[in-house]
């Protein structure tokens, strides 16, 4: 069995994540320290609210180098995905940088937060495998990334104007969209997620 293990720093929502990757069949361990994400397959990454934040409750918690050093599937979900960048101008946090670009307001958008569900339209990813084209997801936010490298975006969305939704980078993912909230397409996502850390 597949063992995934889910980050707790202290911003995210675990309990619903972790339902929803035991209904694609995962084993799940819900990492309070470090030594959680020790023998996994991969590791998801969550986060809500600000960026500054989670990025002290990841130090606070000790995972900024198991984070850092983790080279095998890494799932990023909202500001979980957003740490992964080199910055935010949210509140000018400093990010892990294992992505090169910041996180950004989104632009013209008719208002903010973001909230409810919206389509994206995704590039050829095993993470979309087995989805219609344009899915809808569930989202909560009012950034998002601008990475250098356009080939990082793997999913697009229009909110206002366009802005990237998911990204690729190697065996790191990330969704800003909320897989855990979004149904069954939020569940195949997850279960390619899962596939992918077999």
């Amino acid at each position: 069995m597949t063992t995934i293990a889910v980050i707790d720093h202290g911003a995210g929502n675990l309990v619903s994540i972790a339902q929803a990757l035991e209904r694609t069949g995962a084993r799940v361990v819900v990492a309070d320290a470090p030594r959680g994400i020790e023998g996994a397959d991969g590791v998801v990454l969550p986060g809500v609210g600000a960026t500054r934040a989670v990025m002290n409750g990841i130090s606070s918690a000790g995972f900024t180098d198991a984070v850092a050093n983790w080279e095998g599937p890494l799932l990023g979900i909202c500001v979980g995905m957003q740490v992964l960048f080199d910055s935010s101008a949210e509140d000018g946090a400093e990010c892990f940088g294992l992505i090169g670009g910041k996180v950004q307001p989104l632009a013209d958008a008719p208002r903010l937060p973001h909230i409810g569900w919206n389509d994206v339209a995704f590039a050829d990813d095993p993470l979309f495998a087995g989805l219609d084209d344009q899915p809808t997801f569930y989202f909560v936010h009012g950034y998002a990334p601008e990475p250098v490298d356009p080939d990082v975006a793997i999913g697009t969305t229009v909110y206002g104007r366009p802005f990237v939704s998911a990204v690729r980078s190697g065996p790191r993912v990330g969704t800003q969209f909320h897989p855990e909230r979004s149904g069954a397409n939020g569940l195949q996502v997850l279960a390619n997620f899962v596939k992918e850390c077999t």
